[in-house]
C-alpha cells in the first residue's frame, strides 16, 4: 500500500473521536495550557499586565491580533460582569470566549438537497486535498452513501494514482483521464453521477497559489463547468487549508472565496502544528457570520477527518 495510505488499526482501533482529537491537538494544547498556567501560577490578582501578557500568549498560539484582542476583552468583560477575583478563573473565561468565538463556524454540511450533491474541493498546493477526499469519501459511505470521485488534478500523475487508492479502498469509482483538461474530467464525472444516481461527487482539482492567475482563472472555469453539467453544482465549495501555514491561512480563505465563493472550509493537519489558534483567525477574519469550518483533520488515518464541532474542540483544546 502506498505510504499515504497509513493503516489506521493498532492505535486507532477501540480510540474514540474524542482520544484521537484530544491527541491530534496535543501541540497546540501544550503550548496553550503550559504557557497559560506559568502566566496565572503565583499571581495575587486579575489586572491590565495579566491581560497584556494573556494576549502575547495568544499569539504564540497564531490566533493573530485581532482574534486575539477580541478573546482578551471578552475575557475581561467576563471578569468584570462576574466579579471574577481568582487569576485561575481566567482560564474558564478564556475556554467560554473561545467556544463563543468559534461556534458559529460549526455548521455540519448537509448533502441532502440534491442528487448528486456536488462538492468542489480547492486549495493551495500541498494542504491535502487529494487525501481529504479519500477520507471524506469513507464519511459520506460510512453514511451509507453512495460517492463518485472526479479526478480534476489533471497537472500531478500522482494525484491521479492517489485517488484510485483511496477509490478502490473506499469501493468508490473514480472518473479519470490521462492529461486533458480538469473541468473536461469534472464535465464527465458529473455526467455520469448525474446517470447512476449517485448521491455525493467529489471532484478533485490542482493545487495552485492565489498569486498563480492564470490557475485562479483556470478554477474559476472549472466551476463554470460544473454549473452547466448540472445546473445548481457546484453546491459545495470547499477550501482546504493546512493548519501548518498558520495566518496565511487568511489569505487563502480570501483569495479563494473572491475567486470562487467558498461556502466552506477544511483544516487539515492539526495534529503536527502548534498553531492550532489560526481557527480563532478565520472566525474572528469573518465573524459574527464566518465561512463554516466543515471538516477538521487530526491525523492520517481514514477516520481523523471529522465534522468541526465547537465544543469538542475547545474541550480538547483545553482538557
Amino acid at each position: 500500500m502506498l505510504s499515504f495510505l497509513k493503516s489506521d488499526k493498532g492505535e486507532q482501533q477501540g480510540s474514540s473521536w474524542a482520544a484521537r482529537l484530544k491527541r491530534g491537538l496535543a501541540l497546540t494544547r501544550n503550548v496553550l495550557n503550559t504557557d497559560l498556567g506559568a502566566l496565572l501560577a503565583g499571581r495575587a490578582r486579575i489586572d491590565e499586565s495579566l491581560y497584556d501578557e494573556l494576549e502575547t500568549l495568544l499569539l504564540t498560539c497564531d490566533v493573530g491580533v485581532a482574534a486575539s484582542r477580541t478573546l482578551v476583552q471578552a475575557v475581561r468583560e467576563r471578569a468584570r460582569r462576574d466579579n471574577l477575583a481568582e487569576p485561575a478563573q481566567v482560564k474558564d473565561a478564556l475556554k467560554q470566549a473561545l467556544l463563543e468565538l468559534l461556534q458559529p463556524m460549526a455548521r455540519p454540511l448537509d448533502v441532502s438537497g440534491a442528487k448528486p450533491f456536488v462538492i468542489m474541493l480547492a486549495g493551495v498546493n500541498g494542504t491535502g486535498k487529494t487525501t481529504s477526499i479519500g477520507k471524506l469519501a469513507h464519511y459520506f459511505t460510512q453514511q451509507n452513501r453512495s460517492v463518485l470521485l472526479a479526478a480534476g488534478d489533471t497537472f500531478r500523475a500522482a494525484a491521479r494514482e492517489q485517488l484510485a487508492v483511496w477509490g478502490e479502498r473506499n469501493d468508490v469509482a473514480v472518473i479519470a483521464q490521462q492529461g486533458g483538461d480538469a473541468a473536461a474530467v469534472i464535465f464527465d464525472a458529473a455526467q455520469a453521477a448525474r446517470a447512476r444516481g449517485t448521491d455525493v461527487l467529489l471532484a478533485d482539482t490542482a493545487g495552485r497559489l492565489p498569486t498563480q492567475l492564470h490557475l485562479m482563472e483556470e478554477i474559476k472555469k472549472v466551476k463554470r463547468v460544473i454549473a452547466k453539467a448540472l445546473p445548481g453544482a457546484p453546491h459545495e465549495v470547499l477550501l482546504v487549508l493546512d493548519a501548518n501555514t498558520g495566518q496565511n491561512a487568511l489569505a487563502q480563505v480570501k483569495a479563494f472565496d473572491d475567486a470562487l465563493g467558498v461556502t466552506g472550509l477544511v483544516l487539515t493537519k492539526l495534529d503536527g502544528t502548534a498553531k492550532g489558534g489560526v481557527i480563532a483567525a478565520i472566525a474572528q477574519a469573518r465573524a459574527p457570520a464566518p465561512i463554516p469550518l466543515r471538516f477538521i483533520g487530526v491525523g492520517e488515518a481514514i477516520e481523523d477527518l471529522r465534522p468541526f464541532d465547537a465544543q469538542e474542540f475547545v474541550e480538547a483544546l483545553f482538557g
